[in-house]
């Protein structure tokens, strides 16, 4: 019998067993081309600060740029030879050098002059990083505008408050809104810090000293005692990113911040999915994802149609907190730079970043396209009848018969309505077992009022009000020249 082997050839990294982010637009920008891209774009930061120094001859920049583009450098082949350096750059400098040895010999000289491998994978990161959560604030805004309409169109919609995936006490259908408006307008906001305050640029060279470019610059007879600051700040400059007080080599904040926000985001998410994979089942049906030629198709089934957006988005908020948690622990590295802990942060991280935008981008479609059914709602808050509103005729009973006795007759109560007897007569049963004369109370006067679901809401409209008017007209995106205005 034959034996396949399996193909020794690279395949492609497309997304095939993740359809969070598959097909959407954080794919491209996170791709082995794009990471190859930011790394060539901050080789070319760095050389243009240096011609500003007056270190590097003019012309290098725009050298590396060309050399450095159009598929010039292979991915699969740098990943292969990267494990005989355990990381990507140091080939990838040798093969960059190469190419721009084979235009500009001149500029050549002077590709990743003073530089160290973790200056450049980690800038590159941060410019990556920066554009995908450009991306995921821009579909956040999307989401909270949607959500804000849905929680202002059903603000007085009566619906059923569940705990504990039972029938609890009335609510409306805003407020459930307004909750998935509140997590969503707080990762708006955790997000939009992290892009305000600007990710860093890494120019800390070997051990986090700059000692290499120092004397790269000096040697230039660039004039100043430590122009290699200024370098630092240059590079930044030209990348759009922020410039750190200190080389992070071994400092990981800006990863760990990277963690927390898109971790938050993906629960923020993860709650509104929840929510609608519950609501949209078949006995409930208050809810339906906005439909779309061959979408929620079963392989088997031709009557389903599954709702795979908040499926999606679901499955994004589970991952997340596992590839957020080996980011937190890369800050516990030894020394200037770590062995192994900033190598276990890379992957890691393009798939926080794939998987938080893939699910901001689902979500907001999710959001803006979602089917509500208020009759549905409605008819779902009459399934259990009186028991709704069981916590209120409790309240109602403590002044006669204290708290406890008042819970245990509203509970008989309720066990002999669900067989069939009617509320009041229910009521009355279990007040005169409780000690009342003739089961009289002062309550039973207004019974037709206390068993209204709709006059038991509390607070759940001027609580949607509040959601909706913290939500206010979401925050306008930074143009680029602003985001650098604010971190410069």
């Amino acid at each position: 019998m034959a034996v396949r082997r399996s193909p020794t050839a690279a395949g492609t990294d497309s997304g095939l067993l993740s359809p969070v982010w598959a097909g959407t637009p954080v794919e491209a920008l996170t791709s082995d081309e794009a990471w190859l891209a930011a790394m060539v774009e901050f080789e070319a930061a760095l050389s243009a600060a240096q011609t500003r120094l007056g270190a590097v001859p003019a012309g290098t920049a725009d050298a590396i740029r060309a050399a450095g583009g159009a598929g010039a450098l292979d991915p699969v082949e740098l990943a292969r030879i990267g494990r005989e350096a355990a990381n990507p750059v140091v080939f990838f400098v040798k093969r960059l050098t190469e190419l721009v040895a084979a235009a500009d010999p001149d500029a050549a000289g002077h590709v990743h002059a003073g530089c160290t491998s973790q200056d450049v994978l980690d800038s590159a990161a941060m410019l990556i990083a920066t554009r995908a959560l450009t991306l995921v604030r821009d579909d956040l805004v999307r989401i909270r505008a949607a959500l804000a309409g849905l929680a202002r169109e059903h603000r007085s919609t009566p619906a059923v408050a569940r705990t504990l995936t039972q029938h609890a006490v009335p609510t409306t259908f805003g407020a459930k809104a307004a909750t998935w408006l509140t997590l969503v307008c707080d990762a708006h906001d955790r997000v939009d810090a992290v892009l305000r305050a600007g990710l860093p640029v890494s120019m800390g060279g070997a051990a986090g000293t700059l000692a290499a470019y120092h004397d790269h610059l000096t040697g230039a007879c660039v004039p100043d005692d430590h122009p290699e600051l200024l370098l630092a700040s240059l590079v930044a400059e030209e990348l759009g990113l922020a410039r750190p007080t200190v080389p992070w080599h071994a400092v990981r904040t800006p990863i760990a911040d990277l963690a927390a926000v898109l971790s938050f985001v993906g629960g923020a998410l993860g709650k509104f999915a929840a929510d609608v994979l519950v609501l949209s089942r078949t006995e409930i049906a208050e809810v339906t994802e906005p439909a779309a030629v061959g979408r929620g198709q079963s392989s088997a089934m031709p009557q389903k149609r599954n709702p795979v957006l908040s499926t999606l988005v679901a499955t994004a908020a589970r991952q997340l907190p596992v590839y957020a948690l080996v980011l937190g622990q890369s800050m516990v590295a030894e020394d200037e730079r770590s062995s192994g802990a900033w190598h276990a942060e890379w992957q890691p991280l393009r798939e926080c970043l794939r998987l938080a935008a893939g699910a901001s981008h689902t979500a907001a479609e999710l959001a803006e396209g979602l089917v509500v059914s208020a009759d549905r709602i409605r008819a779902n808050v009459t399934l259990t009848g009186s028991s709704l509103v069981a916590e209120r005729l409790s309240v109602a009973l403590a002044p006669e018969l204290g708290r406890q006795r008042a819970k245990e007759a509203v509970t008989r109560a309720v066990r002999d309505t669900e067989a069939g007897v009617p509320a009041a007569e229910a009521l009355r049963g279990a007040l005169r077992a409780a000690g009342l004369v003739d089961g009289r109370s002062a309550c039973l006067d207004s019974l037709d009022e206390l068993l209204d679901p709709e006059r038991y809401l509390g607070a759940a409209e001027p609580l949607v009000d509040r959601a909706v008017h913290r939500a206010g007209p979401a925050a306008v995106p930074l143009t680029p020249s602003e985001e650098l205005e604010t971190t410069s």
